[in-house]
C-alpha cells in the first residue's frame, strides 16, 4: 500500500487595496444595502429596489464627471458595488452644468422629468456627501461646475456677476 503525502494548497492571494470592501461594509454587500436605504428615507421611494436603481444611475452620471484624485478616494469611500458602478463610466470629454447633469440622469430613468430627475439626483448625492464626509464632498464638488453643491445638499454661496 502507498501512502501519499497530502499536497499544501494552494493560497490565494489577499485582493488588492483597491478590490477590498471599505472597512464599513461585508463582503455580502451590507454598505450598499446601508447606502440605498439611506437613500430610499432621503428620497421617500417607495421600495429598497427604486432606491438602488435611481442610486445607480446617479453614480454612473458621477462617475463620468469625477476624475483623478478624487474619483479614486471618492471609489474607496464608497461600497465596493456602489464603487463599481461609479467607475465603470469612462469619464467625459467636457464638463456639464448641473442642470446638464439633471437632464442627463432623466434621460437614463424611464418616466422621469427633470424636476424629478433634480430630486433623484439631490436624494442620492446628499446621502453621498454625509458618507464620504466634508473634506472630500469640497474636493468632488472644487472639480465640477458652479451649481452642484445645491445637488450635494449644500448651499452654493458662489459669487454671481
Amino acid at each position: 500500500m502507498t501512502v501519499t503525502t497530502p499536497q499544501p494548497r494552494a493560497t490565494i492571494p489577499a485582493p488588492s487595496a483597491s478590490l477590498r470592501p471599505a472597512a464599513h461594509e461585508t463582503p455580502e454587500g451590507a454598505g450598499w444595502v446601508k447606502l440605498a436605504d439611506a437613500v430610499r428615507e432621503a428620497g421617500q421611494y417607495a421600495t429598497r429596489a427604486e432606491a438602488e436603481r435611481v442610486t445607480r444611475v446617479v453614480l454612473r452620471a458621477l462617475g463620468a464627471h469625477v476624475t483623478g484624485d478624487e474619483r479614486v478616494a471618492l471609489a474607496q469611500a464608497l461600497p465596493r458595488e456602489a464603487a463599481q458602478v461609479m467607475v465603470s463610466q469612462i469619464p467625459a470629454a467636457h464638463a456639464v452644468s448641473a442642470r446638464e447633469f439633471v437632464e442627463s440622469v432623466a434621460t437614463r430613468i424611464e418616466g422621469s422629468t427633470p424636476a424629478t430627475a433634480r430630486w433623484d439626483a439631490g436624494s442620492v448625492l446628499s446621502v453621498l456627501a454625509d458618507r464620504i464626509g466634508e473634506p472630500l464632498t469640497t474636493r468632488v464638488l472644487a472639480q465640477l461646475p458652479q451649481g452642484f453643491a445645491l445637488l450635494f445638499g449644500r448651499a452654493d454661496l458662489a459669487a454671481t456677476a
